[in-house]
């Protein structure tokens, strides 16, 4: 019994002497990593050939070491800050255009509808390759945005690779005031509507309930097409909202940290915006982050069919820590995951009916024009002519776009040929 106890009490000695050596390496580690950069820091104010100022190199330190762990990661100055906080509050000026790093390369993730950049021609997977003549291939990305964004009225040059080509091309684009409308509806047909969000802001559910009973009060809504395609993303919150509202219950999406325990659920709940008609999404490589939470979820959930193309990829969670400088780390501390516990990270959302968009034809252009499209046409004095163009528009939208033609077609069609969950 006593030579039991003595082995025991070894035992745990030796486990203890093990802690305390694992612990204490994991000190010096960590001194001798500040240790390291210290001097590194010391030898550039001692002997670079310019003065250089000690704030500006802790900050590229900083910016440096986020940026190597993932492209979301990343050091936000005072002036950034206020930016990002502008873009979700406030107008702003730029060129209206959601951007990002794949393969180390500055891409156009989307152009926001109806934004210079939109009527400039900028699509989705264009690569940067210069900003007002500068290279944009060591570019941060905050500092690409900063660079983007200016004052209205005020030009900026990008040198554009477009996906589909060898030489690059300058474009010139006139900044604007880019505005927080994220919501955009239009009748197809009597009963049936087309609901564009094109980004998530603070404020995109309440104007997405406001449009639905708009419309709801005057005519029966049969169906409606949700549009995420080229919807870079946005706030979190907002994507669960709008997903909230064509669900009754059950599971939205989950993201799951570092630590197995952190996982969190968003569900759904019962409530008066709920919405209950049959749903067509459209998605395309412009749809990601927030807009994949919302196709993903109402897949899964056989909530709604997906058409168009594979959405772009990205499934991870970055929270914003300020600092006490008045600056912010931006983090990714989680990846979410659909209700199926998808991951969509570097994958993205397969669509159930895979359709590429295919741009309407020179004749097709020329065939939709119409006197009404004449300037100082002479109106027609007969009937509700307001009534008439926004036929004729709805018309020609669908004339141009053959991805919304299948989406109407086949939410006319679902009641007939499946059981939607509610």
């Amino acid at each position: 019994m006593r030579l039991s106890r003595l082995l025991g009490t070894l035992i745990l000695l030796v486990g203890l002497c093990g802690t305390v050596s694992s612990s204490q390496a994991r000190d010096t580690d960590q001194f001798q990593a500040l240790k390291q950069f210290s001097q590194v820091l010391d030898l550039i104010e001692k002997n670079y050939v310019q003065e250089v100022n000690r704030t500006d190199l802790i900050h590229g330190a900083i910016q440096g070491m986020l940026n190597s762990i993932d492209p979301h990661s990343t050091y936000i100055d005072l002036e950034k800050f206020k930016m990002m906080q502008e873009e979700f509050q406030g107008e702003f000026g730029g060129i209206g255009i959601q951007i990002g790093v794949r393969d180390k390369r500055l891409t156009v993730i989307a152009p926001i509808e109806d934004t210079p950049a939109d009527k400039a021609g900028l699509k989705p997977g264009d690569i940067i390759v210069e900003i007002d003549g500068e290279s944009a291939l060591d570019t941060s990305l905050e500092d690409a945005v900063a660079k983007i964004r200016g004052p209205k009225g005020k030009p900026v040059t990008l040198t554009i690779l477009h996906k589909d080509s060898q030489t690059p091309e300058k474009v010139t684009i006139i900044r604007g005031l880019i505005p927080l409308i994220s919501v955009k509806t239009k009748e197809l047909e009597p009963g049936y509507l087309h609901v564009r969000l094109t980004d998530f802001k603070a404020n995109t559910t309440e104007d997405l309930h406001r449009k639905l009973q708009e419309y709801a009060t005057s005519t029966e809504l049969k169906g409606i097409v949700l549009d995420l395609r080229n919807n870079p993303g946005g706030l979190l919150n907002q994507a669960i909202s709008v997903t909230d509202t064509f669900l009754r219950d059950g599971l939205i999406v989950y993201t799951q940290g570092r630590d197995p325990k952190s996982r969190k659920d968003e569900t759904a709940s019962r409530q008066a915006t709920d919405v209950n008609c049959p749903v067509v999404v459209l998605i395309n490589a412009g749809s990601a982050s927030a807009s994949e939470i919302v196709a993903g979820a109402l897949q899964d959930r056989k909530r709604a069919i997906l058409i168009g193309e594979r959405t772009f990829g990205k499934g991870s969670v970055q929270t914003i820590m300020p600092l006490s400088d008045g600056s912010a780390v931006k983090l990714t501390i989680a990846l979410y995951y659909t209700p199926n516990g998808r991951s969509i990270q570097a994958e993205g959302i397969e669509p159930d009916v895979d359709i590429p968009f295919v741009p309407p034809t020179e004749e097709g252009d020329k065939a939709n024009f119409r006197e009404a499209n004449l300037s100082k046409h002479l109106d027609n004095p007969n009937g509700d002519f307001s009534a008439a163009i926004k036929t004729e528009d709805a018309k020609e939208i669908l004339a141009k776009d053959n991805q919304l033609r299948m989406g109407l077609s086949l939410v006319k069609s679902l009641p007939r040929f499946m059981q939607i969950s509610n």
